[in-house]
């Protein structure tokens, strides 16, 4: 088998109405969509006719839902699940209506969040949370993704990997984000994580950055390893997903913001370590 990769994108980087995030990633032949937020609303909190417009639009602009792009898990980790596991629920049945199996998440905030360096130690109770996210989502035959990022448990790969080795389900696997490795301080992070995360890998996210400030760059321009990434993913025959998340205008706490230009130069810089890669893109 030969490795295959379709493109996505988190969508409201481009714009806040939906029509014109379809629009844009049409015109890009990006046929794939990872809904986070649309008119505003954030799909954790979309109704079932805010959903009903997402799918009919989508439909019509020939672009299907890849991911919900979730906030679960950006939580502390000292608050009761019992509204976290509520989410969940929603977000499952909102997968459904969308026709995805995939749901971005995270892995909690730990009280005190000013240092990593005693992150160790809550990795035990990340992963409790987390099996329990796990076993309702293999009962609904929904994967949950785990992004790394700044602030939470599983902000390096080796904490990535102490988590998905505790939680040991096939609903739940890593998602690799470049940038936020490097911008942790994680230096070649394919060096340093790849070989151990790399059975857990079944999403990815595509966004660069510079090791000695964090400031965000176009794939392939930065510390992230994009190119090398890429062929990681060719050696292991992946058929799925590139995400793209550019944050190359503003990279906020919950989202980030590129604008159309800023979207058609992170898609153009993407196809380029694509093509240099030898990397089979999958179009439609």
């Amino acid at each position: 088998m030969t490795a295959q990769f379709h493109l996505s994108a988190f969508g409201d980087e481009i714009g806040n109405d939906l029509a014109e995030q379809l629009t844009v990633l049409a015109g890009l032949n990006v046929r794939m969509l990872d809904l986070r937020s649309a008119w505003g609303i954030n799909v954790a909190k979309m109704t079932d006719e805010d959903v009903a417009r997402v799918r009919s639009l989508s439909a019509e602009h020939g672009v299907k839902i890849a991911c919900l792009g979730s906030p679960l898990g950006k939580s502390p980790l000292v608050a009761a699940p019992e509204a976290e596991i509520a989410n969940l629920k929603r977000l499952m049945v909102v997968a459904k209506m969308l026709d995805t199996r995939y749901i971005r998440i995270f892995s909690f905030y730990p009280e005190d969040i000013s240092t990593n360096a005693h992150y160790d130690q809550h990795v035990e109770q990340a992963a409790q949370r987390l099996a329990e996210f796990a076993r309702l989502a293999e009962q609904e035959g929904i994967i949950l993704v785990l992004e790394n990022e700044k602030g939470i448990v599983t902000d390096t790969p080796q904490r990535c990997l102490a988590v998905l080795k505790l939680v040991n389900s096939s609903a739940l696997r890593a998602a690799w984000d470049p940038a936020n490795y490097v911008q942790v301080g994680v230096e070649r992070p394919i060096d340093t994580g790849w070989a151990g995360l790399e059975p857990y890998v079944s999403y990815v996210h595509i966004k660069d950055a510079m090791l000695a400030d964090g400031h965000v760059v176009p794939a392939g321009e930065g510390d992230g390893q994009v190119p090398g990434l890429l062929g990681k993913l060719i050696q292991m025959d992946y058929q799925g997903i590139l995400t793209l998340e550019p944050h190359l205008k503003i990279a906020g706490h919950s989202s980030g913001f590129s604008g159309p230009e800023g979207m058609t130069v992170a898609v153009n810089a993407l196809r380029k370590c694509m093509a240099a890669a030898g990397c089979q893109e999958v179009w439609g």
